[in-house]
């Protein structure tokens, strides 16, 4: 698993293809995505809801969910209150099947994530949820090849002691923090635990893989509406 915002272990790309509910014909990894349409749905955040939900409260898993059920790399982000703040975000870089995957990480991001402690049932009705899903895997030429607000990033470098370590930002972070190229390089190398100084050589040693996403986003008060309806 891979935290969306933070350092992660090395990661496996997949590389099949698979078939939308619509039909539409999707390159799933490191080549891109063909004759794209919407992915993602908000049953896709219901879904993540009536999961964390059964959790909190000891109750049996939700039945499956009607969306559909391709497998694509994804990640589910957690935040709470007005301000949004992240709560938790955890995802994977392998391609699995949305109802399984979400089922997990759903779990993973609200009470796994090394950095917060797990939500209780008393921060439910402030919670939001955000599901993504991984899309156009690009291999860029340089750690400066990827767009602001559009790619999510994954670099790949060696530590000071010589250890591999890949880590990920997805493609809102640098935008909602504010960082040029070089901050979001540099803050993703620190949260991958690399503690050396950072020059502009050690830079252009880094692999960097770009990558685009499809969200949505809901909230509990959103999710009790339409559990009502």
């Amino acid at each position: 698993m891979a935290s969306g915002d933070s350092g992660t272990k090395k990661q496996k790309l997949n590389n099949a293809s698979s078939t939308a509910c619509n039909g539409t014909v999707i390159q799933n990894g490191m080549n891109g995505l063909e004759n794209h349409t919407s992915i993602v749905d908000p049953e896709m955040g219901f879904y993540c809801f009536d999961v964390l939900y059964s959790q909190l409260h000891h109750l049996d898993p939700p039945s499956l969910p009607n969306f559909c059920n391709e497998a694509f790399p994804l990640f589910v982000t957690w935040k709470i209150g007005k301000d949004k703040r992240l709560r938790g975000c955890i995802g994977t870089f392998t391609a699995i099947h949305l109802h399984a995957g979400l089922r997990e990480y759903a779990v993973t991001s609200a009470f796994k994530d090394s950095r917060f402690n797990p939500v209780t049932r008393d921060e439910l009705p402030r919670m939001h949820v955000t599901v993504s899903i991984l899309l156009h895997f690009e291999d860029g030429t340089d750690y400066l090849d990827w767009e602001i607000g559009k790619h999510g990033i994954l670099i790949e470098f060696y530590n000071e002691k010589g250890n591999k370590r890949t880590a990920t930002f997805l493609p809102d972070v640098a935008l909602d923090q504010g960082w040029d190229h070089i901050q979001t390089i540099d803050s993703l190398l620190h949260k991958g635990g690399y503690k050396a100084s950072i020059t502009s050589d050690f830079r252009r040693t880094l692999k960097l893989k770009r990558y685009q996403c499809e969200k949505v986003s809901v909230s509990y008060q959103d999710y009790i509406s339409n559990r009502r309806c």
